[in-house]
């Protein structure tokens, strides 16, 4: 009983992990979309996104195939996670590169709302899917109790419904962490690329600078509001 306790507390460590990545995601994604609109394009998304996870959990042996090489050395799992980080890393570049030149303030392309909101989920499925392969994989690796694996990805999920709204809602008000997000894109997206190339990249070595880089931003978003606190209060 304590081992799988132990195993369900690490699994679900790993999924919210992976989590934090995916918020990043869903920001981004749904920040096109009406404000209104965003919650029900996360919560739909994130939902057809569980339920993918736990068919891909009882279809294990068949997410285990995946990874016989099928095309110049490289398995179906490893053309998932290339084609997977080429896209974060296009679209982590495109959307710095709006914010930045401030394009999305001055787009007068006519987009038809409806279907806008259910390509923005299908993204957030598909994407999510891209890392929830390695996470299940690693899974297994770790317990061969499904049932477990299944717990740990519903905990996790419920987390992170929890937790998208307001740390999304964060990232898209400031635009200098929105930025910092996209830089986190940008580097998972060139990861997940390295890993389909069999270039195995130890997570601590991306997730402690990116946890680091997290920190120093908030310090001076911090030190800003502060800043501005102040000068009011002098006026």
């Amino acid at each position: 009983m304590p081992d799988l306790i132990a195993t369900l507390t690490l699994l679900i460590a790993l999924e919210l992990v992976l989590g934090v990545d995916n918020i990043v995601v869903i920001t981004i994604i749904v920040s096109r979309l009406p404000e209104e609109a965003r919650r029900k394009a996360r919560f739909i998304g994130l939902t057809i996104a569980l339920l993918a996870r736990l068919v891909m959990v009882g279809g294990v042996s068949f997410i285990l195939a995946m990874k016989d090489p099928v095309l110049l050395h490289l398995s179906v799992r490893d053309l998932i996670l290339l084609g997977g980080g080429g896209f974060l890393m296009w679209k982590a570049i495109r959307e710095i590169h709006h914010t930045v030149e401030l394009i999305e303030e001055h787009d007068t392309k006519v987009v038809n709302p409806k279907s806008a909101f259910w390509s923005a989920i299908a993204l957030i499925v598909a994407l999510d899917l891209v890392f929830a392969l390695d996470s299940v994989i690693t899974a297994v690796g770790m317990t061969e109790s499904l049932l477990t694996i299944s717990l740990a990805v519903i905990v996790s999920f419920i987390v992170i419904l929890f937790a998208a709204e307001p740390i999304g809602e964060f990232v898209l008000k400031n635009p200098t962490f929105k930025i910092l997000a996209l830089s986190f894109l940008i580097t998972i997206g060139i990861v997940l690329m390295l890993e389909g190339m069999h270039h195995e990249v130890p997570k601590a070595y991306i997730y402690l600078p990116m946890g680091f880089a997290a920190m120093i931003q908030l310090l001076q978003w911090r030190l800003f509001m502060n800043q501005r606190r102040n000068a009011q209060e002098v006026q």
